[in-house]
């Protein structure tokens, strides 16, 4: 998308860009608000989480200094939640994390204005880029298949069914070869 600027923040930046996360969040969530689960304050709490956790980047797309848009993970730990409630048998090693093998894409997501135009690749990209890992995992709702078709497209592949809290809705887990 010709003229989004894309800035990258670690955890250390990320009070000077909240707000600007949250107000993308609201928007694109808008109508899934009153449920408990997609909340500001639950997912504020999980963006504090996120940052918490070693190796946390975020990428933010800009237009004309305003946020369009957001993609923002951390380095799956030894004994990480990210696999529990895994509802799929998978291969016992794939499920190994070291500290330094897996970068978890928690959120990735752009207000409906930019939709279509490839800024979600774009900060996407610009966030696992320069990654380290070996690979990217992110989770996408069971009920969104045009948003998990477009992660194939980029080359994320299917690793099984989650459903990362109790109250979360069901989850495709899915892989990236770096």
């Amino acid at each position: 998308m010709a003229g989004l600027e894309i800035r990258r923040r670690g955890a250390e930046g990320l009070n000077e860009i909240r707000s600007q996360l949250l107000a993308v969040y609201a928007e694109v969530y808008r109508e899934r608000l009153n449920e408990e689960f997609h909340s500001v304050e639950r997912f504020d709490e999980r963006l504090g989480w996120n940052t918490e956790v070693p190796g946390f980047a975020a990428a933010v797309g800009y237009l004309d200094e305003t946020a369009v848009g957001y993609a923002f993970g951390c380095v799956l730990q030894p004994g990480t939640n990210w696999w529990k409630g895994l509802r799929t048998p998978v291969p016992e090693g794939e499920l190994a994390e070291t500290g330094a093998r897996t970068f978890a894409l928690s959120e990735l997501m752009v207000v409906e204005s930019v939709r279509g135009t490839g800024a979600a690749r774009q900060i996407h990209d610009a966030l696992v880029r320069e990654r380290t890992e070996e690979r990217v995992t992110l989770l996408v709702e069971r009920d969104h298949p045009r948003v998990r078709a477009r992660y194939e497209e980029w080359g994320y592949r299917q690793l099984g069914e989650v459903v990362p809290f109790p109250d979360a809705p069901v989850y495709d887990a899915m892989l990236l070869k770096l």
